[in-house]
């Protein structure tokens, strides 16, 4: 499960955006796993995470979809797999070019500004046994996205979570890793206190 020679924040953005092209069609999940290599957890754990962080995730459905894939890619990284699986009728599903280019651009800058500050550092977290304990975290998470669809922004909240969490694994910076668990450790008070507050 290591990408410790993947690519930039920026630089996945980079394949998505060549994927998505100029053409205004229909790209499957299939394509965008063969895109990114499917030896890299990271990076496509943060591609989809990004895109429902991204104003596509307005799209219905698409939160719960991507804790889908999420929760697939995660349950491989806890066993240890050298590369990627996912069941057919999730790399047939699909989503517009168009939104797929709109959401890299938005998401452009906010990338480039966080790429700056990631570095190789407390690296000891990103390997076994302790890289279980954020890997289960964002397991649950997962498990609870499809609920977040009925709460507002909560679904992408969510995701930029698990997106900090991929970033600080691909640019094996631990110190990352650990922000992204304080930030899903509060999530569920946040969701909680909007409920209550109701």
């Amino acid at each position: 499960m290591s990408d410790t020679d993947g690519p930039t924040l920026s630089g996945v953005l980079d394949q998505m955006e060549h994927l998505s092209g100029g053409a205004d069609r229909q790209i499957t999940v299939e394509e965008i796993i063969n895109c990114l290599g499917k030896h890299s957890f990271a990076s496509t754990i943060l591609a989809f995470s990004l895109i429902s962080t991204s104003p596509a995730s307005g799209i219905p459905g698409v939160t719960a979809f991507v804790g889908l894939v999420v929760m697939f890619l995660v349950v491989q990284m806890i066993f240890g797999r050298d590369s990627l699986w996912l069941p057919g009728f999730i790399m047939r599903r699909d989503i517009a070019a168009k939104k797929l280019r709109e959401g890299v651009r938005w998401l452009r800058r906010p990338v480039a500004f966080v790429d700056r500050f990631l570095h190789e550092r407390t690296t000891f977290l990103l390997h076994r046994p302790w890289i279980y304990l954020p890997l289960i975290m964002v397991l649950l998470l997962t498990m609870f996205m499809p609920f977040m669809e009925v709460v507002p922004t909560s679904g992408s909240i969510a995701s930029a979570m698990i997106a900090i969490f991929a970033a600080g694994y691909l640019m094996r910076d631990g110190k990352v890793v650990i922000l992204s668990m304080v930030l899903m450790s509060l999530l569920p008070v946040g969701v909680a206190w909007f409920i209550l507050e109701r």
